[in-house]
Parts: structure tokens; sequence; C-alpha cells
């Protein structure tokens, strides 16, 4: 009976189709306020790129000011969005919805953010997929809170029930401590409907915040393929540590119990910022919309391969590459300030 009931429920692979992207604005009461210039023009960009593909959910505290930016930029495509939601920061990869379907109807699940171990304040953040659900942004789409701490960015899905993670994270203390690994694992079995969970314990990005979120590392791709990074650098403090993870990829299994198929990714020049901090510079932080991939670039030589290795995955869509200087000035990128809202959510 307990299989049967979790068989009906999936949490779908990013590229099946989507209702939209969400997109928290930044603004002037955020970590933000200093590169707000610089980071506006990122979204402006994002914007317009995504609008051609698809619609766009906004969410801001002064939707009046976006609106206006929009305008000042001209894009004034339909199908944008904007709602009036007080946040913390733009992050919303890991405090928007996950949407499971159940026997292929969207359900939204809004889980615990907690800014990724108490690190940083989140308790508007943690309020914002509710306050889009009770002012009907997702229609009669149903909302479960789900008493648990996890972030978007810290899972990957096949589609097909395989989930991808790393144990860095989601058995982080700082997460939820009253759970161990088995436990943890009944859980997204149940709320994501998980048939197969693959734990990576290697890999990190100095600077990064999320204490490994798998989106900064690998990524689950059409066919059987994960995308993942790869340093070739053997004086760069990741290398080791990096090379375990690609023997760790090496050896997982498909459900099938074969091997997936590897596409590494190239590794940019070390970024700092004005402290001399790494920043955590990273390929795989890419977005997959309708029909197209969003890579982040660094004005870095190795920006083409990137684009290049990311085509080989997804040989059916525009590759865009979108300059993410100043998203890695926050220690994140593409991927973890949007939200994808697969089929079905904003019309049922």
């Amino acid at each position: 009976m307990h299989q049967r009931a979790t068989s009906a429920i999936r949490l779908p692979a990013e590229w099946e189709p989507q209702d939209a992207v969400l997109l928290a604005w930044p603004h002037a009461d955020s970590d933000w306020q200093p590169v707000l210039e610089e980071i506006s023009a990122v979204y402006l960009e994002l914007v317009r790129i995504i609008s051609c593909y698809q619609q766009l959910v906004i969410i801001s505290p002064q939707p009046e000011e976006v609106q206006l930016q929009l305008i000042k930029h001209g894009i004034t495509t339909p199908g944008i969005r904007i709602e009036r939601v007080s946040t913390n920061d733009t992050w919303i990869r890991d405090f928007g919805p996950l949407t499971v379907l159940h026997n292929e109807r969207p359900r939204l699940l809004d889980f615990g953010f907690n800014g990724w171990g108490n690190k940083f304040p989140a308790a508007r953040d943690n309020r914002a997929t509710a306050q889009l659900h009770a002012a009907g942004v997702f229609g009669t789409t149903p909302l479960d809170t789900v008493d648990l701490i996890l972030e978007g960015g810290s899972i990957e899905s096949d589609g097909k029930g395989t989930l991808l993670t790393t144990t860095k994270c989601l058995l982080n203390p700082n997460r939820n401590p009253h759970l161990d690994k088995q436990q943890l694992e009944k859980i997204l079995q149940q709320k994501l409907g998980a048939k197969q969970i693959l734990w990576l314990k290697h890999g990190y990005l100095a600077g990064d915040d999320t204490d490994a979120h798998i989106d900064t590392l690998a990524r689950l791709c059409p066919h059987e393929t994960i995308c993942y990074v790869r340093c070739t650098v053997q004086k760069d403090e990741h290398y080791q540590e990096l090379q375990r993870m690609e023997e760790e990829l090496k050896a997982l299994k498909t459900a099938a119990g074969e091997p997936f198929n590897l596409v590494p990714l190239p590794w940019p020049k070390a970024c700092y910022d004005d402290q001399g901090e790494r920043l955590p510079a990273t390929y795989a932080n890419y977005l997959v919309i309708n029909r197209a991939v969003l890579v982040p670039t660094y004005k870095d030589p190795a920006d083409q391969a990137a684009l290049t290795a990311v085509s080989g995955a997804y040989p059916d869509r525009d590759i865009i590459g979108v300059d993410c200087r100043a998203v890695i000035r926050q220690h994140g990128s593409l991927h973890c300030i949007s939200m994808q809202l697969p089929r079905g959510v904003l019309h049922e």
C-alpha cells in the first residue's frame, strides 16, 4: 500500500514543460544594496530572455518600482506578473515552492527555509510561498506545508524517482538535527516520490553559504546524463575534493543499474570579492526553461567551453550565456535566483 501511494507522486525534472519562472527582485533592504544597479541589470536581462520563452512571476516589496524598471528598459511583454511580497533576499530556488505531481496533477510543497542553517535572516523569505498561494497566484493548485527544512537547490530530480543530493547539506545538523539519514530518506520518499536517492559525500565550492548544494556541483540531465564541475588545476584547493566527487559520480548507477553519462564542465579561474574571499563561481548553476538553457558566465576564458558542454547535454535547446559576475558577488548564481513552475501550476 505504501509503495502504491508513493509511486503516484513524482518530482518532475527541470527539463519538463513549465508554466513560468519565479524570480525575487533584488532591493535596497537586502545584501544587494551596494551593487543594486549591477544586480538589477542582470535581472532585467533574465526577464528579457525568459519572457521570449514563457511566463514570469516576479515578487518584490516594491512591485511598482519593478514595473517602472521593466518599462524603462522596453520590457512590456505580456505574461509577466509582479506580486507584492516582502523578502529578505533573492534566492528563491531555496524558499520558493517545490512542485510535485500527484497522478500527474501539480501540488505545491512549502518546505521550511532557515537561511541555510540560520546563517542569515530568513523569516520573510520563509513566508513568501504561502503569501503567493493566498494571493491566488497559483490558481487552484493546492499547497501543502511540510515540517522539514529543505532548499530547492539541495536536490536534483530526473522526474522518474531518482534524487541526487549531498550529505554535507541534507545531513548537516543545522537543517534537521532530529532526523538521521534513514528518517530523512523516508520523508523524501513520501513527499517527493523518491525511489532512489543518490548521495555525494565529496564536493564543495569555497565561499558557498549553502553547505554544498548539489546545483552548484552536479546536475541531472535528460538521457541518464549528469553535468558536473571538474577541477583540473592541481594547485587549486578544490582539486582533490572534486576528483573524489568525480570518482563517486562514476560509481553511481541509474535506476536500471547502468552508469550515468558524465559531462564535465570546465573550471573557471578563481573569483574573489573586495575582501579577498573566494567566490563560488560554477557553470553547473544553470537554469533550464522551455526550449532553452541559461548558463552563468563570468567573462572567463572557459565560458565558451561551458556553453558547449551544456549544449551536449541539451542538444535540442537554445544555450544562452548570462553574465553572472554581479550575482556571484553574493555567493550564488543563476539557478539559485530562480525557480521553475511546472506545467499546470498556474492553470489548475
